[in-house]
């Protein structure tokens, strides 16, 4: 067996970078990946505006007591089209176009007016730029937004106020999910037999990686046979990534090892030193890489956030790196770790991580509550309430 971290490497090596863009509107660009560099169009602000509501005037003016005569007023969208000279104030507001010939802002607070007049109250110092927002402060015209770019909600506000309408993102990666088994049926099959279970693994996978900025192909299930896994696997063809699930183990019903071997594929792994997961593989078949979990929904979903959210993160571009892992604070005794790198899951409590007591890979409610992945090191001591430990956020996707 190997190390998840060895898995991930050779996972790593079986990826190629997606080179094929599309262009996509402002309004799609949340959760791609920018794949051309974008330069903004105009400074920001466009203009000297006002950062606060009150009046501007020359700087030389600040001082408590002089009164002023208004002149006009400055609001946004409509600035104030005259000049102003020593004595005079304009009312600003806050982003409104900063008057030609004003040099500092006083703010309303610090002022006494009424009809055309405003007078200073509170000490103030003469002060150049006092409250304006000079023009490009933000960023100027030729500013680039390089690529490649996990585009987040942030960025798509910065991509609009650069004047961009449109960018160029990588293609999504399309990844084939094929459930396997002879036992499954899928969610609202109303003729179950004893022996038969829903089919569950493939439905949270696919959300999952739905959500890192994946295209899914959800297969129809695989049986425990040559004729379909070939079948289903043919299907999977023309994908970025294969993804199989259960039959990976070393049964005499796991079929998926000798069927993609008799179809070619070259294996890179089998089995790794890890819990919960330990039958998972990979390796090459129609020239793409083939991925093979766990059947088990937990094993599923948990090898899926530590090798297949990397894994759609380098086929985007972003890098070929594990997930980050975090220090928090256990909240309560853990027992000493096995012989297997251990991702157990857990539930923040009070700012502080509670590792769920019933660990089985079975317990798909356990895992639909967890909140993080707590990282326990093969023969790791047992921790007591208060140690700092590291952990998977379980909400990580592809703007984190």
């Amino acid at each position: 067996m190997i190390s998840a971290d060895q898995a991930l490497q050779q996972i790593f090596s079986l990826l190629s970078v997606i080179k094929d863009s599309v262009s996509v509107p402002l309004t799609e660009a949340a959760g791609r990946v920018l794949a051309r560099s974008v330069k903004a169009q105009r400074n920001q602000p466009p203009f000297a505006a006002s950062a606060m509501d009150g009046f501007a005037i020359k700087a030389a003016d600040a001082r408590r007591g002089v009164c002023f005569k208004i002149i006009g007023e400055s609001v946004a969208g409509r600035g104030f089209k005259g000049q102003l000279n020593a004595g005079e104030a304009i009312r600003v507001f806050t982003g409104a176009p900063i008057p030609f010939g004003a040099e500092q802002v006083i703010v309303q607070e610090n002022t006494k007016f009424c009809d055309q007049e405003m007078t200073i109250i509170d000490d103030v110092v003469p002060t150049e730029g006092a409250y304006i927002r000079a023009e490009g402060t933000d960023f100027k015209s030729g500013t680039e937004m390089t690529a490649p770019k996990a585009i987040t909600a942030e960025l798509v506000a910065w991509l609009a106020a650069m004047n961009i309408a449109k960018v160029e993102v990588v293609r999504e990666p399309i990844i084939s999910i094929l459930p396997t088994g002879n036992e499954l049926q899928m969610p609202g099959c109303q003729t179950l037999g004893p022996h038969e279970i829903i089919s569950s693994s493939g439905f949270g996978l696919a959300a999952m990686l739905g959500n890192a900025g994946a295209r899914t192909k959800l297969l129809p299930i695989a049986r425990d046979n040559e004729s379909s896994l070939r079948t289903n696997l043919e299907l999977a063809a023309d994908s970025d990534l294969i993804v199989t699930l259960g039959g990976a183990s070393v049964g005499d019903h796991d079929q998926v090892v000798p069927v993609t071997q008799k179809m070619g594929m070259k294996l890179a792994f089998q089995k790794v030193a890890m819990r919960p997961g330990k039958p998972l593989l990979a390796g090459r078949l129609f020239g793409k890489p083939l991925i093979g979990l766990p059947g088990n929904p937990v094993s599923t979903m948990v090898c899926g956030r530590v090798f297949l959210i990397p894994a759609i993160r380098a086929l985007l571009g972003l890098g070929f790196n594990p997930l980050r892992q975090n220090k928090a604070v256990l909240a309560a005794d853990i027992p000493a770790n096995g012989q297997r790198q251990h991702f157990m899951r857990a539930v923040w409590q009070n700012d502080r991580l509670r590792v769920f007591a019933r660990q089985d890979s079975s317990l798909i409610s356990v895992l639909a509550e967890a909140d993080a992945l707590v990282v326990r090191s093969p023969q790791d001591r047992p921790r007591k309430a208060g140690e700092t430990i590291l952990y998977i956020d379980m909400k990580f996707f592809l703007d984190t």
